[in-house]
C-alpha cells in the first residue's frame, strides 16, 4: 500500500505526532511536513515540505488545483491527514475529486485530558507507548548543560534574568540555545533540527520552557527539565524517561525549584549547598 500522511503544525506538534505517523507507515510511506520539521522524519520513504507541494492551493476560488499535485494525490491508496480538517472548502474539493483522505483533528479536541501524543495514537488507532524518539548517532555525554530560554509565546518563557541567574548557580558549563531570530548574545543556533537534536542528544542536560526545542531535546533521550506556566502539561508535556516538568505561575517559579530538578539523582549531577540558591 502507497500511503501519505499530511501533518502540520508547530514543531512540538509534529514531534509529539511522531508515533502516530511512525505507527501509520506502509509498503511505501510519504510524509508532508512544515519546512522545518523535514529533518526530522527518519523513518519514510520520501519527505517534502507542504508549502513545496502546492497543497494551499487547493480549494481556494478562482483557483486551480496543480496538475502535478492532484497527479500525486491520485497515486496513493491512502491518505491520513491532520492538515484540512477545519477546511472546508478544503475538504469539498477532496471529496468532489474523490481523493483517498482521511482527516484528523490537528489538535485535541477541547476538554480533552489525554496526552496530545496519546490522542494522535489514539486517532491513527494505534496502542502502545506515546513516546517520541529521534535516533541520534551515538555519542558520550560531554560536561555541559544546555538552556533555551525561548518559546512560540512569551507568555510561555519562565523570565530570562532567572535562566541567567540559574547558571551562575550550576555546577557545569552552560550553553545557551537560541533560534535564528531569537536575541540572545553567543548561543548556539542550528537551522537544521536534526542537526540540533543529535547536538542536544550529547548535553548533560537540557532545560528550558513549553516550546517545540524542549520537546526536540526530549525525543533524543537527554535528561530535560521542562518549565511550564499557562499550558496544561498534562497534556503537553514532552514525552521521555528522564524529563521532569516544573509547572505553575511562571512569576513564582524559583530558581531553586529548577535548580534541584536539575540536580536530581536521576541526572547524577554533583549536589551544592542550596543555601546558595535565591528564592
Amino acid at each position: 500500500m502507497r500511503r501519505l500522511l499530511i501533518r502540520p503544525g508547530a514543531i512540538g506538534d509534529c514531534i509529539l505526532s511522531l508515533p502516530a505517523l511512525e505507527c501509520l507507515k506502509t509498503d511505501y510511506t510519504e510524509v508532508w511536513v512544515p519546512s522545518q520539521v523535514v529533518p526530522l522524519i527518519r523513518f519514510a520513504d520520501c519527505v517534502r515540505s507542504i508549502a513545496s507541494t502546492g497543497l494551499d492551493l487547493m480549494g481556494l476560488p478562482e483557483t486551480e488545483t496543480p496538475p502535478v499535485l492532484l497527479d500525486r494525490l491520485r497515486s496513493f491508496d491512502s491518505i491520513v491527514s491532520w492538515y484540512g480538517s477545519n477546511r472546508e472548502e478544503f475538504r469539498s474539493q477532496v471529496r468532489e475529486l474523490r481523493l483517498p483522505f482521511e482527516f484528523f483533528p490537528a489538535l485535541p479536541v477541547p476538554g480533552e485530558s489525554m496526552h496530545a501524543a496519546d490522542f494522535f495514537l489514539k486517532q491513527a488507532g494505534c496502542e502502545g507507548a506515546a513516546i517520541p524518539h529521534l535516533d541520534c548517532p551515538r555519542a558520550d555525554r560531554r560536561e555541559f548543560i544546555v538552556i533555551h530560554p525561548f518559546s512560540g509565546s512569551a507568555r510561555k518563557n519562565w523570565p530570562l534574568d532567572s535562566y541567567q541567574k540559574l547558571a551562575a548557580q550550576l555546577d557545569w558549563p552552560v550553553q545557551w540555545c537560541a533560534g535564528p531570530e531569537e536575541q540572545l548574545d553567543g548561543a548556539v543556533r542550528m537551522s537544521d533540527l536534526y542537526e540540533l537534536a543529535c547536538w542536544l542528544a550529547t548535553a548533560q542536560c537540557y532545560i528550558g520552557n513549553d516550546s517545540g526545542i524542549t520537546h526536540l531535546a526530549a525525543a533524543t533521550g537527554v535528561p530535560v527539565v521542562a518549565i511550564f506556566g499557562p499550558t496544561d502539561p498534562a497534556i503537553w508535556a514532552p514525552r521521555g524517561e528522564h524529563v521532569q516538568v516544573i509547572s505553575g505561575n511562571l512569576e513564582a517559579i524559583t530558581i531553586h525549584q529548577v535548580l534541584e530538578a536539575v540536580r536530581g539523582a536521576a541526572f547524577r549531577l554533583p549536589h551544592r549547598d542550596s543555601s546558595r540558591c535565591p528564592s
